[in-house]
């Protein structure tokens, strides 16, 4: 069952005054999440390594009327803490508070066997899918505190919640995800106003999956733009009740 209030659907200022960043935002469902929360109010913040990707999504927005967003290119790859922790700080002084981090950007690995996955492969799905979701958060969250009440949503995938083979670093970078996502959530939960969800997208037509799934038909899935509203609804006020859930955008 959804849990999407039945046809729920965001007021043209269902974000407004609210900052929001989000990772991977230069293409897919990261694009597309940007896209709608400017479209309902919100201040977007667009990290991503593809620059000319970020400044795209930047001119689309300005081009449907949505506040002027702020571009952020870091290579979540090879960021170090020390790179996080600067960013917090030129937001800090930018007096910057974050009503919203999304957690979207991930890369899928090598589709093999767990004893054929390369070092190299598996060092970077766990930096990007991983490890920057901690050092990022972790910087981010003295902006987070002083915007409260605030929302954390992190990107999951159904490979995350039940392993299946040949889906190697990616599905066990997730299952990390859900796991971080239970032990934030707890630690918050009697004393802060942030809460935090995991989101598992389903099916949705993107480049990664024609990359995971190449002989299936793209235009039976669901495109990014159908699914934007659960990533809206878990961003505004409307959310606050959900705190530590395992969140599906499909059944």
């Amino acid at each position: 069952m959804s849990f999407l209030p039945h046809q729920w659907q965001p007021s043209d200022t269902e974000l407004a005054n609210k900052t929001v960043l989000i990772t991977g935002a230069g293409a897919g469902i990261g694009r597309a999440v940007a896209l709608a929360c400017a479209k309902v109010g919100a201040e977007v913040l667009l990290l991503g390594r593809n620059e000319a990707g970020l400044e795209a999504v930047y001119d689309d927005i300005l081009s449907a009327g949505g506040r002027e967003a702020g571009i952020i290119p870091l290579d979540l790859n090879t960021t170090d803490a020390a790179r996080y922790e600067a960013l917090a700080e030129q937001l800090t002084e930018a007096n910057i508070t974050l009503d919203g981090l999304v957690h979207n950007a991930s890369v899928l690995g090598e589709r093999r066997l767990l004893s054929q996955t390369s070092p190299a492969s598996w060092q970077e799905v766990m930096q990007v899918n991983v490890s920057s979701t901690f050092l990022l958060t972790r910087a981010l969250m003295p902006l987070l505190t002083h915007a409260a009440p605030s929302s954390i949503i992190l990107t999951s995938s159904g490979v995350g919640r039940r392993g299946k083979a040949y889906w190697g670093a990616y599905a066990v970078s997730k299952f990390a995800t859900e796991g971080y996502m239970q032990v934030l959530a707890d630690e918050l939960k009697a004393a802060s106003q942030i809460r935090v969800n995991s989101l598992n997208p389903g099916a949705v037509n993107t480049k990664m999956r024609r990359m995971a799934y190449p002989g299936e038909q793209p235009d039976t899935i669901p495109s990014p733009d159908a699914l934007t509203a659960y990533w809206v609804y878990l961003l505004s006020d409307a959310s606050q009740s959900l705190h530590g859930e395992t969140l599906s955008a499909q059944n």
